[in-house]
């Protein structure tokens, strides 16, 4: 079992959706103990610029797909804010 989680991105410029979209789009870990990714990654209308949406099995995982969203030079350049959502309970099936 998973969890899922939503990462809303307001971006610092408009026109740079894709560019954000391109990087993000199947990152995944690449640690064999690990299993989380990015499952789907789209621009959106209103508040929020981009929603990002990942799959994990620990709260551990989030934080690192989180931390990459904030940390990376590129997307840092671009990205002005973020707010992660997370699922309530592990009820989605493996991926």
């Amino acid at each position: 079992m998973y969890y899922r989680g939503y990462i809303l991105i307001r971006l610092k410029a408009i026109g740079t959706e894709w560019k954000v979209v391109n990087k993000l789009t199947g990152l995944k870990s690449n640690i064999s103990e690990e299993k989380w990714e990015v499952t789907y990654v789209t621009p959106v209308y209103g508040g929020w610029d981009i929603v990002v949406e990942c799959s994990f099995n620990k709260l551990l995982e989030l934080d690192k797909i989180v931390s990459y969203i904030r940390i990376d030079e590129e997307l840092s350049s671009w990205i002005e804010e973020t707010t992660t959502l997370v699922s309530t309970k592990a009820d989605y099936p493996e991926f």
